[in-house]
């Protein structure tokens, strides 16, 4: 009788099902020009965010763009999975981005993956760690798991669906952080020991540094 319960919960798990927020409507105000279209190693910004998500299968990966959304159309003609959506309210910062993002997977999934575009280093192997503790803890009670960079708490950040009405009540550009406080005690802080890693591109020097970043990592 032990040996099926055990299988049966590690069916559940198995069968659990996340999919993928992207924020992408940001004004890159901080850099001057659209940074997510900025080149990386020969592509842009943002598609390395979207790689992560594609690379560990999250179903379905929703992009939330705004004022470069046919950019971004533009250089994602080539991928089928992906559903790009207009924020037509992105001047009002995050929140408004993750309610669309919330609202179009929310039917479809056990928990969503919350990345941020301009995190060109989060990687398949952090996405996959941070759903397999996840899947490993909901039945204790977990239903967020964060990602950690030394000191540095950051994203992606994982939700569970029981959280999802949550959203409706944020605002500005907190994003998550209101529920996250309100929920400790439901959170998983999954930490990693390369501080690059969590590091979003805001401005040029950001961006130069990430450059040197992918440059020593070629070279190396």
């Amino acid at each position: 009788m032990v040996e099926i319960r055990f299988h049966s919960m590690e069916r559940r798990k198995s069968m659990l099902k996340v999919g993928a927020v992207i924020l992408a409507a940001g004004m890159s105000t901080r850099m001057g020009k659209p940074k997510l279209l900025l080149p990386l190693n020969g592509q842009p910004l943002f598609k390395y965010a979207l790689k992560a998500t594609v690379d560990v299968s999250l179903q379905p990966i929703v992009l939330i763009a705004g004022h470069y959304i046919e950019e971004i159309r533009h250089y994602t003609h080539d991928l089928e999975d992906i559903e790009i959506i207009y924020n037509q309210n992105y001047a009002n910062g995050m929140a408004s981005s993750l309610k669309l993002g919330i609202q179009a997977v929310k039917k479809d999934v056990d928990a969503v993956m919350v990345f941020l575009a301009d995190q060109p280093l989060v990687s398949k192997s952090i996405v996959q760690l941070l759903i397999d503790h996840y899947k490993a803890h909901k039945h204790e009670g977990i239903r967020i798991v964060r990602s950690k960079y030394k000191e540095d708490l950051g994203h992606p950040i994982l939700f569970d669906a029981e959280l999802f009405n949550e959203f409706d009540s944020i605002d500005g550009d907190q994003g998550g952080k209101e529920i996250i406080k309100k929920y400790t005690q439901l959170t998983k802080i999954i930490s990693f020991d390369n501080q690059m890693w969590g590091m979003d591109v805001d401005t040029p020097e950001d961006y130069l540094k990430m450059k040197k970043y992918f440059d020593l990592e070629l070279y190396t």
